[in-house]
């Protein structure tokens, strides 16, 4: 294995608290070790244990994605697209498929550790860059684990309802949530009791945990199949016409809605220290996670706006709805089911992403020691993991996170256009006879000038799409293509041993405008999230994690194994 230095916080050169800063900030964990690197050790307690399968890793990317989103967000985008709403599915899922391309190159890159997004721009960039995206990242997983707490506490409680010995006599603040304090805090019991069941699953190991998110995505899965059947059969062809009643643009606008009901295969990639064989694995658990949600977003679609004109269809409820017109109360009963199922994975599934990355940056050093420890017998992040239950369980038990729901998403696609151009970043290759700018400027800045400029021009095409400006356009577009071609020619590249991304330069760069795109299609108080939540973590950096912080920390030892060949085995 290569020698590596050690990095200190402060250098003995820098006179100043903003130069050891600064240095700490531009710090990057070396990318070392082959392709077949599959073990990691750690002085904190043992290793996590690989025993993840690939059936396993397309059952969690399945169950991250597909919640109760399935049966809720295609009537609501279809009031507006019409039948159209399906090509809105086919749209956000190319534009997902893109991204997961990125995601699946990466994944196979770095197959032996955790921290997905946050390792990529860890090695890609540096260390500061690598903060800010774990922390865009958090906000979004917590607020979202206590929202889907709160949905999930309201669903069990409906279905219990079902039965007549539960009816009208279940307290509003046990399941649905009752203010108080003139809404400052809305109390449900029910939600922090889900979680601490779902975290002390998570807890007691993998396989369990695992065994759980299959049971419960393979129910939902077969469920949704059971609906698409039986709704197929009820469908009237005049429904679809016209395909997209208004427009074109109300389709462009149901993809940018629809984009959300995809994310959750990127949690496939954190779960790279548990697979069994995740250089091979990983990249197809990604994708193959990813078409199957498709599929699936995609025939609901059709059922849904075939079986009932869309200017009908619900707002809350549209699949429940539209069986129930045709008499079939029986398949309503099966969609709460499936939609309690697909809550319960996706909250699992999201506690579980969250702990892993808290794991990483205990191990860099970013965060406590703490969260880095790994139970000695059950092999999981317990620490890591109860601290996850708890900030959700606090949350989705006293406040009504849902009204905080619009500010969501940014971590995200944040996260995702990081990932797109840490594949660009990682494929380029310094080469001295390109001298053209490297007077003034070295062509790993000159590239990242480039990826900056795509990103820009994806928020100002973005803005212009939101507020009419369709004349105006054409200048983010004409740079963001300028800027794309820049990067494409004005670089070397070099082909990844394993699973590659195809068509890079481009194909990772319109993932970034299109991510930015989406990101400037958001409320604009989730823009000033994002301003006050980077600020605060530079804060949080500035203050504890550049004074802890190693590349290759202390507590963290890798060791890297050649991958066994069949005659080995």
């Amino acid at each position: 294995m290569a020698e590596h230095k050690r990095y200190s916080p402060s250098s003995s050169s820098s006179s100043s608290w903003f130069g050891n800063f600064w240095s700490s900030a531009l710090r990057s964990k070396p990318l070392t070790g082959s392709s077949s690197d599959t073990h990691v050790r750690t002085t904190s307690g043992e290793a996590l244990v690989r025993r993840l399968g690939l059936f396993d890793l397309i059952l969690l990317g399945i169950g991250a994605s597909i919640g109760a989103g399935i049966f809720v967000v295609t009537g609501t985008v279809a009031r507006d697209a019409g039948p159209g709403v399906t090509i809105s599915f086919i749209l956000a899922g190319a534009s997902c498929v893109l991204n997961a391309l990125c995601y699946a190159e990466l994944a196979s890159r770095f197959p032996a550790v955790v921290g997905g997004a946050y390792l990529y721009s860890y090695t890609a960039f540096n260390e500061l860059t690598a903060f800010l995206v774990f922390g865009q990242l958090m906000l979004d997983y917590h607020i979202g684990a206590a929202s889907i707490a709160r949905s999930l506490a309201s669903y069990f409680v409906n279905i219990l309802e079902l039965f007549p010995l539960f009816r009208n006599h279940i307290p509003s603040w046990i399941g649905h949530g009752e203010e108080f304090f003139g809404g400052t805090l809305s109390i449900n019991i029910l939600a922090p009791i889900l979680l601490a069941v779902l975290t002390i699953i998570l807890c007691l190991g993998v396989q369990e945990s695992s065994a759980l998110n299959s049971i419960m995505t393979m129910t939902k899965v077969v469920i949704v199949i059971f609906v698409i059947v039986v709704g197929s059969f009820e469908i009237d062809v005049l429904n679809w016409s016209p395909f997209a009643p208004n427009g074109f643009k109300a389709v462009v606008t149901g993809a940018t809605v629809v984009f959300f009901a995809y994310v959750g295969f990127d949690a496939v990639a954190n779960s790279a220290e548990e697979c069994k064989k995740p250089q091979r694995d990983l990249p197809i658990g990604i994708l193959g996670s990813l078409l199957v949600c498709a599929l699936l977003y995609v025939a609901v679609c059709l059922v849904i706006t075939g079986m009932v004109p869309y200017k009908l269809l619900g707002e809350d409820a549209p699949l429940a709805e539209a069986f129930t017109s045709k008499g079939l109360k029986y398949v309503t009963v099966l969609i709460s089911i499936a939609a309690v199922a697909g809550l319960t994975t996706t909250l699992l599934v999201g506690l579980y992403v969250q702990s892993r990355l808290y794991l990483g940056l205990g191990r860099d050093g970013l965060l406590p020691s703490v969260f880095a420890k790994v139970h000695p017998t059950r092999h999981t992040p317990v620490h890591s993991q109860v601290w996850v239950g708890v900030v959700a369980a606090i949350l989705g038990g006293l406040f009504n996170v849902h009204v905080l729901s619009h500010i969501l998403s940014v971590g995200s696609l944040t996260g995702y256009s990081v990932v797109a151009a840490c594949v660009i970043s990682l494929r380029w290759k310094d080469k001295a006879s390109n001298l053209v700018s490297s007077k003034w400027i070295s062509n790993w800045q000159e590239g990242l000038i480039c990826l900056v400029a795509v990103a820009c021009s994806g928020f100002g095409a973005g803005l212009c799409y939101r507020f009419d400006a369709l004349f105006w356009l054409l200048v983010p577009l004409i740079t963001g293509v300028l800027a794309i071609v820049a990067v494409s020619y004005r670089q070397v590249y070099v082909e990844h041993p394993g699973f590659s991304c195809p068509g890079v330069p481009i194909v990772p760069a319109v993932c970034i405008f299109f991510n930015i795109f989406l990101f400037a299609q958001l409320h604009h108080e989730a823009w000033i999230r994002f301003v006050i939540l980077s600020i605060i973590s530079v804060g949080i950096y500035a203050f504890y994690g550049q004074y802890h912080a190693n590349p290759l920390s202390s507590n963290q030892t890798i060791v890297y194994h050649r991958a066994p060949t069949e005659e080995a085995k």
